[in-house]
């Protein structure tokens, strides 16, 4: 992962079962329980099984009045019930409406193992260091169409900077473990250090 820029001042907020402190130690943040004006940038993480606590959903709301990019990390989803998908229909409740850029492709086991790309299709393979990037099957490109139109609607309506004025709120699966969606994560931090 090209490393988040350590000038950027990034809170993190979370309830304890999302793992914001290892959440703080690798994207160069700290785990926050109030809000600071002064930040660049507030990373709110949810785990699935735990829902969504009032605190965050508060918490949340507080960053938006200072209008400071947001990103929402969705971890907890190897060896849970709940997926993704279902995070996302939480956060758009009770947060804002969130995009999700990426969504999660399953392994064999069933364990998350890649990321495709709505913007162009690609698979992010994590089973290797690096990450592999390949083209998408055909099958996956149908399942994915509505998501991929919903999601460029959105980029279309709010603009290329959207993220960065606060306005757009990326959901991001995050598998530590196995550095899932980590870079993408990465990608966005530094979009505010350019």
């Amino acid at each position: 992962m090209t490393s988040p820029s350590l000038a950027l001042k990034i809170s993190v907020f979370a309830h304890v079962s999302a793992q914001p402190q290892a959440l703080a130690e690798v994207f160069n943040g700290a785990v926050a329980s109030s809000v600071d004006s002064e930040i660049d940038l507030a990373i709110f993480a949810i785990n699935p099984a735990a829902g969504i606590d009032q605190m965050t959903i508060d918490l949340w709301h507080q960053v938006s009045e200072y209008q400071i990019p947001r990103l929402l990390l969705v971890v907890g989803l190897d060896g849970s019930e709940i997926d993704f998908d279902d995070a996302v229909l939480v956060a758009n409740r009770v947060l804002d409406p969130v995009v999700t850029p990426y969504l999660v492709l399953h392994g064999d086991n069933g364990e998350p193992a890649a990321l495709i790309s709505l913007s162009d299709m690609k698979i992010r393979d994590y089973s290797t260091t690096p990450p592999t990037i390949r083209e998408s099957e055909s099958e996956h490109q149908e399942i994915i169409s509505d998501f991929r139109h919903e999601y460029l609607e959105a980029l279309q309506e709010m603009g290329e900077d959207a993220f960065a004025a606060g306005l757009l709120f990326p959901a991001i699966p995050i598998v530590l473990g196995k550095n899932i969606g980590v870079d993408i994560a990465g990608q966005y931090i530094n979009q505010l250090s350019s």
